[in-house]
Parts: C-alpha cells; structure tokens; sequence
C-alpha cells in the first residue's frame, strides 16, 4: 500500500474514534517506543459479532490492519485453557491446564476458577507465558487480569498485576493501560495484557443471538474506541502493536435439549468428577473404570459422545497430561449435560425455554471459533488471513519483541503470514 493512501487510511481511523471518544484524559506524549504490545481479549467473542453488532472501532482496526477468517482455539473450547495457550503457545496436555476446573491425582487437590489460593500457587501453570519470558529477559511486563497472572510461575510474576476483580470497571481498566504507558522508559511495560468478559457473561445468559450481547459487544467497542483515542492523544497510535482475539465463540443451546449425565452412571464409583455442561470428566475409582464405562455406553443417548483418554481424537491433543481424565463424555454442539440436583432450578426458572448460550464443544465447531485483530507496525495492513491457531500467536508476540521463546507447539509459518518482512 502507497504511503499517501496508508497515512489517509489512518488519518481517517484516528478521526472516527477520536470522534466517537469523549473525556479522554490529557498527557504528553512517552515518546519513541521499543516494540510494545497491548494483548486484549474479548472473552466469547465469536468473528461474526464484528459484522452482527455495531463495532466500528475494532472494525476500523480490522480493515486497517490484520484480520482472520478465525482464531482456533484449543480443545476444551473453555476460558482458562484457551487464554493460557495463548499466552505459553502451548496445548492444555502441555502446559496443564485442561479446564476451568481440575483433578490433579498427584496432588490430591482439585481447582477452580474461584478457589483464589490455587488459581494462585503456581504448581497448577505448567510452561511459560509470555509475561515471565519477558520479564526474565529484561523486559518490563503489565497484565490487567489474565489467566495465570496472579501466580509466581517459575518464580516470576509481571511487574505490574491485580488479583482478579469481575466488578473493577472497564474503563478503569483502559485508563490503566495508558497510564502503563506514561511511565519511564524503565517502568514502562513492553508486554501488556488487559480482559473484558462482558460478552460471555451475556452470551452465556441469554445466547449469542441476543440483545443484551449485542448491547456487551457495543459496549466493549467503545473501550477499544477510547484506548485508540488515547493512544492516538499519546502519539502511540503507530507504535505500539495491538492483537485483539477472543478464547472461544459461543453455541446458542435450548436447555430443553439436556441430557442428565449422573443418571447415565454411579458417580459414587468415581474418585472426581469434573461436570460442566458440555463436557464431563471422570476419575474412577480403583477398578472401576471399566464398569463407568460400560454403564455409560449402555444409558448415553447418541448426542452425548463417550471418550476413554485413549480415545481422544489426535488433533484435540487431549492425551498426555495426568490431569486428563481417563473417561470424558463430549455433548454434541447445541446440547447440555446436566446434573439431577442443577434440574428443579433450571427447569422452574422463568427464563427456561430462553436460549442460552455455552462452550466446550469440539474446537473445530464453527460456533466455537474466536476471533482475532491485529494492528500497529508490526504487523501487515489490510491483510485477511485464514484460520490461525491459539497456540500460534505466542511465538508471533516473542518476534515482535525480540525475545527468545520457550518450548512451544506454535506453527513457524505463522509468523511471516502475520509479520511484515520489512
């Protein structure tokens, strides 16, 4: 592209979010920046919503700069292992986090999302996310809530993190980011990661194809529009690289459509069981695995798919960690697995036969895709690409910084299809 018709292409993109921002706060300019990148996810994110709701300011972006067709994430199509495969590019069966909440048989211990303590002790986050692999090579890191940001993994935690705090306001956390960005040059973070879950809270409540996410979608845009305006107000607009992705999509379900999984075996047979309600996992108890097994088999309607370890399709690379559990049931896309006890309450709430929204399905399911935008002057400019993978992007941020990666399983041929070669 000419430089006449880049600079007005970005003259126009600077005026439109200027425009659309209001209060943005005043600052000096930080000067020349090193290669610096913004990491941000818009957790549930599905591609389409980018031409389904109004979002102006990331579609600017998108024509602008980098766009793909997909960002696939890895199997579970959950929040916890998707985020920290991108971060590490490594699968879950690496880097151990295989979902939201998980058996450790060595351990003896279990963890969720909302056990502080262990989303905290770094035993649960194998591998290395990019925040340690810059800080233990000189660079500054910032994460505003990411996965696997609250622990000392390898010892290391970020210069710059919060606990997390669902109610902390998105703008307080885009302001943050700027101020980040103000610091001196040897405060200032190079690597910075910031997260909105608006969208998937919305999408899980009410289904993809519903108002209130179109309403979330909106207004998360509008946070894109103001840290724009605000870089823009800095003189970082060009400076500083922005790879904007989502863990996983979203798949509208009719509860309806359930299937009661602890009716299908004795759960008392098992020494865990990690239900969620579009995979279950199972720990059996000594000898009895078989005997789950066969019980299932025999009491599964064909909408629920049974997997032994084993079993496991070569491409979920969902095999060769130990907190994978030896049996698992996959639902079908569009169908729940329920427990007998969650039953009274969801069948007698009034929002019942409303859709609703889930993920966890197969990651090749088209529902369960994410989405990914990148801009700045790393990356090539009004360029569409095809699918890429979550664990991809790792090695992709490591080059833009000039950083020696870890161990990963990223795609090398990922890099010059993103990066431009000048």
């Amino acid at each position: 592209m000419g430089i006449v018709l880049k600079n007005y292409l970005l003259s126009l993109i600077v005026l439109l979010f200027v425009s659309a921002c209001s209060s943005i706060p005043s600052a000096s300019p930080a000067g020349a920046l090193p290669p610096t990148i913004i990491l941000i996810s818009i957790d549930g994110a599905h591609p389409s919503y980018l031409e389904r709701y109004p979002s102006p300011h990331l579609n600017a972006l998108a024509k602008a700069g980098l766009v793909a067709d997909a960002l696939q994430p890895v199997f579970p199509t959950k929040t916890f292992p998707n985020h920290y495969s991108l971060v590490t590019g490594l699968h879950p069966e690496n880097h151990g986090v295989i979902d939201n909440g998980m058996f450790d048989p060595e351990f003896d211990a279990q963890f969720t999302m909302r056990n502080k303590e262990e989303v905290g002790n770094a035993r649960w986050w194998g591998g290395e996310p990019i925040w340690v692999t810059a800080e233990t090579q000189g660079q500054v890191a910032a994460t505003y809530f990411f996965p696997g940001s609250e622990a000392a993994i390898k010892g290391v935690r970020p210069s710059y993190w919060f606990p997390y705090d669902g109610d902390t306001p998105n703008r307080q956390r885009v302001e943050t980011v700027l101020e980040w960005l103000q610091l001196p040059a040897a405060e200032r973070p190079r690597i910075i990661t910031l997260y909105f879950s608006d969208v998937d809270s919305m999408g899980h409540m009410h289904g993809p194809n519903s108002a209130q996410v179109r309403q979330a979608m909106q207004g998360i845009d509008a946070e894109i529009g103001y840290l724009v305006a605000g870089l823009t107000d800095l003189g970082l607009l060009n400076q500083v690289d922005l790879v904007i992705t989502s863990d996983h999509g979203m798949a509208e379900v009719n509860q309806e459509q359930h299937i009661v999984i602890d009716q299908a075996f004795d759960p008392d047979l098992a020494v865990y069981v990690r239900y969620s309600r579009e995979l279950v996992s199972i720990f059996p108890k000594d000898g009895q695995k078989e005997v789950i097994y066969q019980q299932l088999k025999a009491n599964l309607p064909p909408q629920a798919r049974l997997l032994r370890k084993s079993e496991m399709p070569e491409r979920f690379h969902f095999q060769n960690h130990r907190r994978i559990a030896p049996l698992h049931v996959l639902a079908e896309i569009d169908w729940i697995l329920v427990r007998r006890s969650w039953l009274p309450g969801m069948i007698n709430a009034p929002t019942y036969r409303e859709p609703r929204g889930s993920h966890g399905y197969d990651n090749e399911e088209p529902a369960m895709q994410g989405l990914l935008i990148a801009h700045g002057p790393s990356f090539k400019s009004q360029t569409r690409v095809e699918r890429v993978r979550m664990v991809d992007l790792y090695q992709v941020m490591t080059e833009i910084l000039g950083l020696k990666p870890a161990p990963h399983d990223g795609d090398p041929s990922v890099v010059p299809m993103l990066l431009r070669s000048d």
